[in-house]
């Protein structure tokens, strides 16, 4: 599947806007999935730079690679159904493709967390006791804006992690610009937006799974230890 750069917004909210209009039919329901995925977008880092959506999946394919041949670990974080989605990709990369993943689905230590701390820091927190530099940081948000979400991004980054951000909603979200990799699509209903991000992580557990070899597609963006640095911009920013 091929994702061209992001289309524009208002081409899709005039083609959405008349659908609804003439009420929902599943027709109309699967125009406005093909639309929202075909305006995805991927920007690199915090200056935003906008690459095609075939060389940021063959760049983070590339950095999952790596993450598994050095036996590092891939965590992956959501609220609600972006959970869900965490839980279901987490589970297919270490069955399938043999990556070493982790989700924080464990009742006991996100309720200690919550009730001891606070909300904000059920992922920050365990990252801090668990996370090395090289580990890879998936963080899923529909809105972009989730305060736990947001926290634990800056955790990772401060850490020396790959962080890979899925948003949606509204285009300056905060999260879109906090990944070294960061992942849009101009949803905005929390149903297409998780519609549109459940593609993505299947299209990057498939890229993983697959036996063709594919050419190494490097970009100058700052990895690992480095990361943290470079991101120091976006972290003020969330001060």
């Amino acid at each position: 599947m091929i994702f061209p750069l992001c289309a524009d917004k208002r081409d899709i909210d005039r083609k959405t806007h008349g659908q609804r209009g003439l009420g929902m039919s599943w027709q109309s329901n699967v125009n406005e999935i093909y639309d929202c995925m075909n305006a995805l977008s991927a920007t690199i880092g915090i200056t935003n730079e906008e690459i095609d959506c075939e060389s940021a999946f063959k760049q983070w394919k590339d950095w999952t690679q790596n993450i598994r041949r050095k036996k590092k670990t891939v965590y992956m974080i959501g609220n609600g159904a972006s959970a869900s989605m965490a839980s279901h990709t987490s589970a297919d990369l270490a069955k399938n493709a043999f990556v070493h993943t982790e989700v924080f689905s464990d009742l006991s230590l996100l309720t200690a967390v919550g009730n001891d701390l606070s909300y904000d820091e059920i992922f920050a927190e365990p990252l801090r006791r668990r996370m090395n530099d090289g580990d890879m940081l998936v963080a899923i948000s529909s809105s972009g804006n989730s305060p736990n979400i947001l926290r634990a991004v800056k955790t990772a980054i401060s850490l020396g992690g790959y962080v890979i951000t899925l948003s949606g909603m509204k285009n300056d979200n905060v999260l879109r610009n906090l990944g070294i990799l960061n992942f849009y699509v101009p949803a905005q209903t929390y149903g297409l937006a998780e519609t549109c991000h459940a593609g993505i992580l299947h299209h990057w557990v498939d890229m993983m799974t697959e036996k063709k070899a594919e050419p190494v597609i490097s970009h100058d963006i700052a990895l690992g230890a480095e990361a943290a640095m470079v991101n120091e911009e976006a972290l003020n920013s969330m001060a």
